[in-house]
């Protein structure tokens, strides 16, 4: 088996200006704070990126997760669901510095769960009537330009057509990983990650431990091995 071990200053080479990536968790647990610090070291910029929310940007209240990223302005474009936290997220939103979309975070998963399944979306009663529905450029549906998202009427009951979401990366973190990348997440750390590893084009995790293969219990397994392309394993 060819080892899937990445050492932290290798990350650097999986990134480039503008690309899309994905992070893992909620409220900075889960969000693997040595990759956030290898993507910030790295000097990319222009980056979109797609999670749970935009986690803390004073280190003291709790884990600054992606608002590392944002507090340095590597950020082009934030897609979340709650910036209420992250006080300098909310300052670059008003001032324009940062491109933020908010979305309900249960539509957030259904769509990276989309992405990840090749689905061409889903539909959700969410938001329908209000500014969820609005597209910032317009998109094609059954051949025509539409301003807003689609609004299908299945059985008496309106819902918003929701476009599936992708990226170039992951970021995710475990608690525990076998060296095939079998996961482990601890509690809220699993929040979006096992959706994240099958909608990204390549995934790295950080692991807080990596044991030998077939030292996890299967049944314990959230994410498994075949969805993990390299493994970042613990200072």
């Amino acid at each position: 088996m060819k080892s899937k071990r990445l050492e932290i200053e290798q990350v650097a080479s999986f990134l480039r200006d503008g690309m899309t990536i994905m992070y893992g968790g909620f409220m900075g647990n889960g969000t693997p704070p040595r990759l956030m610090q290898a993507i910030l070291e790295s000097g990319v910029k222009d980056l979109t990126v797609i999670g749970d929310d935009a986690a803390f940007s004073d280190a003291t209240k709790g884990p600054e997760g992606i608002g590392l990223l944002i507090r340095n302005k590597r950020v082009k474009k934030l897609l979340t669901g709650h910036i209420g936290l992250n006080k300098e997220a909310q300052r670059q939103m008003i001032a324009g510095e940062m491109e933020i979309e908010l979305s309900p975070i249960g539509t957030i998963a259904e769509r990276i769960r989309a992405g990840g399944s090749g689905l061409g979306g889903v539909l959700t009663p969410t938001g329908v009537g209000t500014s969820v529905g609005d597209v910032e450029q317009p998109l094609t549906f059954n051949g025509e330009k539409l301003n807003r998202k689609p609004v299908l009427n299945i059985n008496g009951r309106d819902y918003l057509l929701e476009l599936p979401l992708t990226a170039d990366l992951a970021v995710l973190e475990a608690i525990k990983s076998d060296q095939f990348g079998n996961l482990v997440y601890y509690r809220s750390m699993r929040n979006h990650n096992p959706l994240m590893a099958l909608a990204a084009k390549t995934v790295i995790v950080e692991a807080h431990e990596v044991v030998n293969i077939g030292d996890i219990d299967p049944d314990h397994v959230m994410t498994p091995g075949i969805l993990v392309d390299h493994i970042v394993y613990p200072a």
